[in-house]
This record gives C-alpha cells, structure tokens and sequence, in this order.
C-alpha cells in the first residue's frame, strides 16, 4: 500500500455513517514523570524494578562482535515519532491526544502502553507485582478525565495465576481499567537433572503445557467482562537474534507471538471451557492467523483418531511390503527384505507412556471440521495495522474454510516509529477500499463492528459512558 494519502481522514470520517474504533493505539510515557508517579505510588522498590527490566536499546552499547559473541540481538532503535514534534506530543499528552481525535477521524481508542509493555515481564516476583500495580495506577490516574474516548490497557503479570487474578481484581475493580494486557511468552529455567542439550529455559504458552492451570485466570476475566488482550514480543527469541540488523529480527514478531499463544489456548481446550470469552492479539496482523485457521482444520483431517488408522504402522501389511522388495528392489533385494522384516515399530505417544492418547486435539472436542470453526472464529480478534495489505485476507470468504471472515480489528498503533504522520493512519487503513480489496461493509466491521465484538463481547457495558455508546447499543440490538 501507498505511504501517501490523497484523502483527509476528517473529509473520510464525515464520509462513514459509523464511528471508527481504534483497538490499538499507543502512548508514550514521559519518563521524569512516570518514575515520580511509580515512586509516589509504589514506593522506591517499585520504581527499582521498572528500572530492573530495560528495553534491548542497550544491546547498541555492545560492540557487533561481542554482541555476535554473546548471541545479542540488534533492536529497533528511535522507535517513536521525532520530525513531527506535534505527533510526538500527542503520544506524550492525554489532554492533546484526547483534542485531535477528529483531526485523525478516530471516535474511541483503546490504548497500549510503550515502555510499560515491559513491566510484566521483570523477573523479581516482588518488584515485578509492585510496579505492575503502580504503573496501572498511574494508567488509570493519567487518563480519568478522558474515558469517553480514551481508555487505557491494564498490565497484567502472568507469572502465576494467583498473582494474574490479583492485579485483574485490582485493576477492574478498584482502578476502573477495562482492558487488560496480559503477559504471555514468559521464560522459565529447565529444571531438570538431565540437561537439554539445546536450551535452558523455555517460553510458557499459557494455554498448553504450561507450568500452571491457567483456567482461574480465564474465569476471572470471564467473571469480571475482562478480555484477554496479548502485546508480546518474540524478538530476540528462537530465530530472531541478529546481532546487526533490527529489521530482520522486528519482522514478523508480533505475529510469532500471537500465533504462539493463540495456537495453545485453541489446542488447550481453552475456547471450549470458556466458549463466552474473547480474545485479542495485538500488532502482529491477521495474515498468519488465517494460516493458522487453515492449518488447524487441515491437521485435523489428516491427524484425528480415525484418520491416525491411515498411517499406524500397526496397519502396515509387512509381508506385503516385503514382497514387493523382493520382486522390485535392486541388487540385494533379499537381503534388503529380511533387514525390513526385523525393523522395529515406529515410536508413538505410547511407546514411553501406555495408553496415552493419540488424539492432538482431545481438549478442543473436535467432532467435525466446523467444529474448529465455531471454536476459533468467534473466540479470537487480531490487531491490524493499516499498512498492511494482508488484512484484506481476513474478509475473503473464498479464501477461508467455510467461508468465514476473521475477527480482523483496526489497530492503528500510533505513538510509535511506523506512524510518521498521524492524520494519515486512517486514510491509509481505507486504500483497501478504494483499490477493491475489501467493500465498504468489510471496513465498517473493520474499524467498528468486530472492536465491537471483541470489547463488548464478554463486557455488554464496556461502552457505557462513551462517545459511542449511541451507536453501540444500535448494532448490539440489530444484532
């Protein structure tokens, strides 16, 4: 898509004859100002651990060399706005970004932190949970006076559910906040006496093989109209650590991290325990879930208990196979045959576990192909920025197993290096339109119906008290 816009996001706003909501905007802290506010709330410990988990810019104080020696991957650097001073303030200001909503042509923002993302993930239990509770509180202090069209994400550590429920309970209900950021991808130490050659911790998924139950956390937030919201990152992880160049090591990133836990809570049975609750994975684009939502259907045909029949070594006819190798194998063919006939079985799930199951899919309760339908298509939103061209893969029923079209939601990602020019985001975001990739009914469900879905799915009053609460309540009762 083109960098240059032809068409005012003011002229396009005036144009749609619905509200526009922003599922992923960012702002960006001041840090004189949050360090003042983490200490005054949380105290000197709280502010200790802020500190403790620095952004990978100080990878760039290393030289190459050593940062090749050591496996250190090369960031993003100059990551926020910097020609354009005005956006860059904006992203700084509440009260200035709350005043140029309608030169953007934006109605309602849900909005992400910048340096906060890191606050889940600092190691110390202590410091991790007093600066996770400080800087919400600063959220929710920041913003009060803006919630009609401004509301800000909650930072939720994952670390342990109990703590999850903790600052879920806090942040809901004692803080007012009504979206919540939830860690995922977090790195834990292999414990074992018996050494894995090739790693030594390894990244929590959540929803599959985790080290907790992680059900309670899920029913929090089905009990408090929370939706689980992730903003994780997966550079400087598996094959994203070039130590030289951040480009290679950003692409993609986002959309590995949220393929990663949206493939766990599917494969987990999550959707199915909590078939009422929704959940967003932010900036990565909705390319790879379409992937994903082909893949899954696709396995299972060729991987369910009854297909498995098809490749079971059990069922291979061995004398068979060893008289074909007689009759049509090359030179030693005999020899050859005897050497199959004392192969051993193929190992399985079984071979050190009896009776294990073989069925991948188990706690899905996957009965018949549209089952993954009803299971993955209702349940999971994906944050689209407008750059990107792929999202018009999300409304293509021809291209999507029975037809459907994926919660695709407009995520404009403002405050951050690839929005040089706020006014422009919009516009951008439309061009799907104008060049035939999408209809006008796709990108109303793009920038206002799937947000819809998605915040006031499991929350009927996440609107309530906001400048689209008008237009909410209409399609909510049209629906």
């Amino acid at each position: 898509m083109s960098s240059s816009n032809g068409t005012d996001a003011v002229q396009l706003r005036r144009r749609l004859n619905h509200p526009v909501i922003d599922s992923d905007g960012h702002w960006v802290e001041f840090g004189p100002q949050l360090n003042d506010y983490l200490k005054r709330i949380g105290g000197s410990r709280a502010l200790e651990g802020f500190k403790s988990r620095p952004t990978e810019v100080w990878h760039l104080t290393i030289p190459l060399q050593e940062r090749r020696e050591r496996r250190l991957d090369q960031p993003i650097w100059w990551g926020m706005p910097s020609r354009n001073t005005l956006d860059r303030a904006t992203a700084m200001l509440p009260q200035l970004l709350y005043q140029r909503l309608a030169d953007f042509g934006f109605d309602f923002v849900v909005l992400y932190p910048s340096a906060g993302l890191r606050t889940p993930f600092i190691p110390d239990a202590e410091l991790r949970q007093l600066s996770c509770r400080a800087f919400n509180t600063f959220s929710a202090e920041l913003f009060e006076e803006y919630q009609d069209r401004l509301t800000p994400a909650a930072v939720i550590p994952m670390h342990t559910p109990q703590e999850a429920i903790e600052e879920l309970e806090y942040s809901v209900g004692q803080l007012g906040l009504k979206v919540a950021m939830m860690a995922s991808l977090i790195r834990r130490p292999i414990r074992s006496k018996q050494p894995n050659p090739r790693y030594k911790e390894w990244l929590d998924m959540l929803g599959l093989d985790s080290e907790f139950d992680y059900d309670p956390v899920w029913k929090k937030c089905a009990e408090l109209g929370v939706t689980p919201s992730f903003h994780s990152v997966s550079k400087g992880v598996g094959t994203r650590v070039s130590p030289s160049n951040g480009v290679y090591n950003h692409i993609g990133h986002f959309g590995v991290a949220g393929e990663a836990v949206c493939k766990a809570l599917f494969l987990g049975g999550v959707t199915r325990r909590f078939p009422g609750l929704r959940f967003a994975f932010l900036e990565g684009g909705v390319g790879w879930a379409c992937m994903l939502y082909n893949d899954l259907i696709g396995h299972w045909k060729k991987r369910n208990p009854v297909a498995l029949a098809d490749i079971d070594p059990a069922n291979l006819d061995r004398e068979a196979l060893i008289r074909l190798f007689r009759q049509y194998g090359t030179k030693g063919a005999a020899e050859q045959a005897e050497r199959l006939r004392q192969e051993p079985a193929e190992p399985s799930p079984r071979t050190a576990d009896p009776g294990a199951s073989l069925d991948d899919f188990a706690a899905c309760g996957i009965e018949h192909p549209e089952d993954i339908r009803e299971l993955f298509v209702p349940r999971f939103y994906f944050g689209c920025e407008a750059d990107d061209p792929a999202n018009a893969w999300a409304f293509n029923r021809k291209a999507n197993p029975f037809g459907e079209r994926l919660g695709a939601v407009f995520g404009s990602d403002i405050g951050h290096f690839d929005v040089p020019d706020m006014t422009h985001v919009l516009p951008e975001a439309y061009e799907l339109v104008e060049e035939g990739l999408i209809n006008e009914d796709d990108f109303r469900d793009f920038v206002f119906a799937n947000p819809i879905k998605l915040w006031a799915g499991n929350n009927k009053h996440f609107f309530k008290g906001t400048a689209v609460e008008r237009d909410v309540a209409k399609l909510l009762t049209s629906a």
